[in-house]
């Protein structure tokens, strides 16, 4: 029987493009291949999309270099208007952005609406930011010379785009870069290509310029982005995903020195001390586990929690996570949707199930639910190894393990001893800790009393493995600018 619902979602898909946009056209792939996009909540094909060659992303390269002079001289004010108008027509067309992402991604209705509204900040906030690019002008220390330094766009990008933020990560990306003055192709995931695909409609009755951004949706991702960073006219890449990725592609750029953003990988520690207010932490742990079903860089992936009180908070959390609503993000009350595919199901499950054999012992969940979908439980661990695998390895799934520690040196050994260092949370009411804590745990962010600190207005990024560059804030801007220097002699300085 089909439901009104049914026909809300048959409609919203058959108005999202799914073509790749080159040169302000849609067009079909080279080849006239397609793939299918999955709903991860019944395993069942939403809809076909083009898949682009790589010759279909180096025509979208020639696109973006033959518009990037004209489009560097557009003035900052329209720059930032088209960001202000594609802000207010994503706003307005909230409900399609957030039902879109929940089909194809399968985080529930009310966070995909949270991302909406998170990913439309990036386009209000740079178009901002577009207006506020500025230098400075001095005179030498020698009084001979005066100093004038201006910032220009970096030129052509690359932008990679992962599948569990698909508006987000594709705002945080292009409202930058529009800002400042460059040319775009974006490679959306293959997974969650058709938020990308939508947004791209949005900037182009935004007014975008034709060339500007060019979207190529593709299975194949390194043949399409291989020659691109072999091509000398692309001048940065950025993109968001795994560390191996990364260091692959930070490999590719070398040879071409390309300017680079990288946000990688991450394995956040999650630290309660025996001060702590423990409703607030275990109300923080939920946000910082469980957004986007823990398929998120931020995601709390280690929970350090003092000796004193962690049978306690074990105990509150097991409670919080086994009694939420794992459904399909349609339904109403859902509050956990599936993972995104069986490979990442089976994946969190094997590392539950090492941790067991390793002596971990189950507070809640830890079994795979059968039936269509890709749905894991909300699972609490304790007393889990220091050996075990799921301390060591991003988890990507709700998940959360717990270990003790007696001391705040050894919290902080532990929550280092990691290769990452991305995000990190901290639970506790000294502030002289606090501010301890803060100048001790390597992490490009970190979160006092919060299980949520990503802001538009805040820079996002990592240290160590977990990536170079920031997004958001005003150092966001700057990753796309390039900085000049222009010498001016005084004659009647001699």
């Amino acid at each position: 029987m089909t439901t009104e619902a049914d026909l809300v979602e048959r409609d919203l898909i058959t108005r999202v493009p799914t073509d790749l946009f080159i040169g302000g056209e849609w067009r079909p792939s080279s080849s006239g291949k397609v793939f299918d996009v999955e709903d991860p909540a019944t395993g069942s094909t939403l809809t076909q999309v083009a898949d682009a060659t790589p010759a279909d992303g180096l025509a979208a390269l020639d696109a973006a270099s033959e518009a990037q002079a004209s489009w560097s001289k557009v003035s900052p004010r329209e720059r930032g208007e088209i960001l202000r108008t594609a802000f207010e027509m994503v706003t307005e067309h909230a409900d399609d952005f957030a039902l879109l992402m929940t089909l194809e991604m399968g985080k529930p209705l009310p966070e995909a609406r949270g991302e909406v509204t998170y990913g439309a900040e990036f386009l209000r906030w740079f178009s901002e930011e577009a207006v506020r690019v500025g230098g400075r002008y001095a005179i030498a220390p020698d009084g001979v010379t005066r100093l004038m330094v201006h910032k220009r766009p970096v030129g052509p990008c690359l932008l990679i785009t992962p599948w569990n933020f698909p508006l987000a990560m594709a705002t945080r990306k292009i409202a930058p870069a529009v800002a400042a003055g460059c040319t775009m192709v974006l490679k959306p995931a293959a997974l969650t290509p058709l938020t990308t695909l939508l947004l791209t409609s949005v900037f182009q009755e935004a007014g975008l310029p034709p060339g500007v951004l060019n979207v190529v949706p593709t299975s194949a991702a390194r043949a399409l982005s291989t020659p691109l960073l072999q091509d000398a006219r692309l001048r940065k890449v950025s993109f968001t995903g795994s560390t191996p990725v990364g260091r692959d592609l930070l490999r590719q750029s070398a040879d071409n020195v390309l300017r680079t953003s990288m946000e990688l990988g991450g394995n956040a520690p999650f630290l309660v001390f025996e001060d702590a207010d423990l409703d607030a932490a275990v109300e923080g742990a939920l946000k910082a586990k469980l957004r986007n079903m823990g398929e998120a860089c931020t995601a709390a992936n280690r929970f350090i929690v003092h000796e004193s009180v962690a049978d306690e908070f074990g105990r509150r959390l097991a409670k919080a996570m086994g009694g939420l609503f794992v459904t399909r993000g349609t339904q109403d009350g859902a509050q956990i949707g599936p993972l995104i595919d069986a490979r990442s199901r089976t994946a969190v499950h094997k590392l539950v199930t090492e941790a067991r054999t390793s002596g971990a012992r189950v507070l809640t969940g830890g079994e795979p639910q059968n039936g269509p979908g890709y749905f894991y439980p909300p699972t609490v661990l304790a007393d889990v190894p220091s050996q075990a695998r799921i301390l060591s390895e991003e988890i990507f799934g709700p998940v959360a393990p717990i270990v003790t520690f007696s001391q705040e040196a050894e919290a902080v050994e532990l929550a280092n001893n990691t290769e990452y260092g991305l995000a990190a949370y901290v639970y506790t009411r000294d502030v002289a800790r606090s501010l301890r804590l803060s100048e001790s745990v390597e992490s490009g962010m970190l979160g006092i009393n919060t299980g949520i600190i990503s802001n538009p207005a805040a820079p996002f990024g990592g240290v160590k493995q977990s990536g170079l560059g920031r997004e958001g804030g005003s150092e966001g801007i700057e990753e796309y600018l390039e900085t000049r220097y222009v010498g001016f002699a005084d004659p009647s300085a001699n």
